[in-house]
């Protein structure tokens, strides 16, 4: 990659960073709203748990991967808007006019969304930890690269969204439906082992369930960064196919409908 194309991606870089602080509230509340559910949801998590004889378990060990993987998911609207607020703005046709290729745009438009989401799952993991006490028996370096891979994942999978909707209304919809089925497939919702006997055989085909997977076995078995190969693996492989996606539906020339 020359410097002429590292350019042109930093330039889209700046223009959604900028964006991105002027108008902060989203994330917040997208931060918030986790760690609010959380009090909510720990003591029936803690109940389950403990039916499955989890010694010590304070609910949290579930609470705070479940909710922090189902609002990463939300995320995905951050993703699409950056692309069709373009066509919005009516400036479109102005970005296709310059030299940015289809690759550059993509990896220009990926960079804010994954910092942010790696943002949102650190806050969430260390400020859910501390007031719902949340005890990580493994190591901190699985955890985190369960997190980036989960993090890398879920903005391909919005990209390739926006690849393949031509309306902002069928990316949201579409974006939502998703971290709401995928949460309650891949055990955001509930232990994976509680999952009813009609869900656990789609279970392993939504990366939510590689994602808590590879968090239960940091935060409840104790593993290290070798215990979580194959997650991360895994969901590195989810991010190929959203990849192959976007690369083969993304188009120039595709016109979108969003907000004037």
């Amino acid at each position: 990659m020359g410097e002429g194309s590292l350019g042109r991606i930093a330039a889209l870089v700046r223009h959604d960073m900028r964006l991105q602080l002027r108008d902060p509230a989203p994330l917040v509340v997208r931060t918030v709203m986790p760690l609010l559910l959380m009090g909510f949801m720990q003591p029936l998590f803690r109940t389950a748990l403990r039916a499955e004889q989890v010694e010590g378990a304070t609910g949290a060990e579930q609470a705070v991967p479940g909710m922090a993987v189902m609002f990463t998911f939300f995320l995905v609207n951050l993703v699409g808007f950056g692309v069709f607020r373009e066509h919005g703005w009516k400036t479109w046709d102005r970005l296709r006019a310059g030299l940015a290729r289809p690759g550059e745009i993509v990896v220009g438009r990926i960079v804010v969304p994954l910092g942010v989401a790696m943002l949102q799952l650190a806050v969430v993991f260390l400020v859910g930890g501390l007031l719902y006490d949340l005890r990580v028996r493994g190591s901190w370096l699985g955890l985190v690269a369960v997190g980036a891979a989960l993090a890398l994942c879920v903005v391909l999978f919005g990209m390739a969204l926006v690849s393949l909707c031509r309306t902002v209304a069928q990316l949201a919809v579409f974006a939502n439906l998703a971290a709401l089925l995928f949460a309650g497939l891949g055990g955001a919702l509930t232990p994976l082992s509680s999952l009813p006997d009609w869900a656990s055989p789609f279970a392993p085909g939504v990366p939510t369930y590689w994602a808590m997977r590879g968090f239960t076995t940091v935060v409840l078995d104790g593993g290290g960064p070798g215990a979580v190969v194959l997650p991360v693996a895994v969901l590195a492989g989810f991010s190929l196919g959203f990849a192959v996606l976007t690369m083969v539906f993304f188009r120039f020339e595709h016109r979108k409908v969003s907000w004037s």
